[in-house]
């Protein structure tokens, strides 16, 4: 398992096949299916494996300090292993960890006075936040230090549009009273900041 999630990280999960894993291992593909049915089974197990790695929020304290503990936790796993996030929204994760994951969580929020139905509508909101942010993160086509740089050279354009708003957002960018980069805590203080358990 710590090879296959070594040669993802490394590689990405497309290059990932029962063939170079083997290969990796200095072993016979056919080997491998003495541990795993097949790829699908390998692919659960990573993940599986990479949900583990994130700190569960514990049952009876602070449940926004908690959640917000869990959230960046999650965040920071899912940035190390840049392939298991799609995987995580893709695909139907019912191993230990997971399973442990999401019955931890629902079990803060249900005891700090939400209702199970409230508790899944909280976690969904949080973990969506958390996977779009991942994977914009991931997949954003700037460098962060790049973005000052990339904003001058967007501006003598905007200047001739009618978008007056996002001409001058960029003037502030490019000036660096802005660093126009997005924030995860932002995002986050805002949905919790929603929330009420009274």
């Amino acid at each position: 398992m710590e090879a296959a999630i070594g040669l993802a990280d490394e590689f990405g999960i497309d290059e990932l096949s029962m063939r170079n894993l083997a290969l990796s291992l200095g072993v016979e593909a056919m080997s491998l299916y003495n541990h795993v049915k097949n790829k699908d089974e390998l692919l659960d197990s990573m993940v599986d494996s990479v949900i583990s790695k994130i700190v569960l929020p514990k049952i009876g304290g602070d449940w926004k300090t908690e959640m917000i503990k869990r959230a960046n936790s999650a965040r920071k796993v899912f940035i190390l292993h840049p392939w298991v996030t799609l995987l995580v929204v893709s695909r139907m994760n019912v191993g230990e960890a997971m399973l442990t994951y999401f019955d931890t969580t629902l079990g803060c929020l249900h005891t700090a006075g939400f209702s199970l139905q409230e508790a899944d509508h909280i976690i969904n909101a949080i973990d969506s936040h958390i996977y779009g942010y991942v994977l914009q993160e991931l997949n954003f086509p700037i460098e962060s230090d790049d973005y000052a740089k990339k904003a001058a050279g967007f501006l003598p354009q905007l200047e001739l549009s009618s978008f007056l708003h996002l001409t001058n957002l960029t003037k502030e960018v490019v000036a660096r009273k802005y660093n126009g980069l997005h924030n995860f805590e932002f995002g986050l203080n805002l949905i919790l900041g929603g929330l009420s358990n009274k």
